[in-house]
């Protein structure tokens, strides 16, 4: 058993934020793999399914990305699903724009919604990263990630986020560097 898990900000003013990547990559796989229609529980909407012949759990936490520890914590006992079968898809500043780099443990360097998920389940899960650049001016980081992205970024991000979903069956089995390499070189 998997479990993918989005990070972003539930509002609708928030969807196309750069700190919402994460629920745009969990629409994304539900889409390509006709996982089931999104329920609210755990403090989240729910999609499950089966990807690979893996037994799969998306989420998109709606806790606001401060406290998603919570929303995983639960559903993680309740499922008996091991940290170690958790995948979290989020933004990054200090990846160049569009670039992707999965890892697993590590620091949060500074994000807020790993801070929470370490707080709650440990740092012993995996991390896919998508790089939204850092702001070309001196503007606040928090108002950079939830400032939208740009129509040429959107149509980059939609570019990454089938790239990923292509390259998915790589993740499931935790190849994490090939995972990586793979989305980064397609085109």
């Amino acid at each position: 058993m998997l479990l993918f898990v989005g990070l972003g900000n539930p509002t609708p003013d928030s969807e196309n934020n750069r700190h919402n990547i994460g629920f745009k990559i969990i629409d994304a796989i539900n889409k390509k793999f006709s996982l089931s229609k999104q329920k609210p529980k755990f403090k989240g909407l729910l999609t499950t399914g089966l990807i690979e012949d893996e037994k799969v759990y998306a989420i998109k936490p709606l806790t606001f990305m401060n406290n998603s520890g919570i929303c995983i914590r639960e559903l993680l006992e309740y499922f008996k699903i091991d940290a170690e079968d958790v995948i979290v898809f989020h933004d990054d500043l200090d990846i160049e724009f569009g670039k992707v780099k999965a890892k697993f443990s590590g620091s949060d360097a500074g994000h807020n919604g790993i801070a929470s998920i370490d707080k709650f389940i440990g740092k012993d899960y995996s991390r896919v990263r998508i790089g939204i650049g850092k702001p070309k001016n001196k503007m606040d980081i928090s108002d950079y990630v939830l400032q939208n992205f740009d129509e040429d970024e959107i149509n980059s991000m939609e570019k990454i986020s089938e790239n990923i979903t292509d390259s998915l069956s790589i993740l499931i089995k935790k190849k994490l560097d090939l995972f990586s390499s793979t989305v980064n070189n397609k085109k």
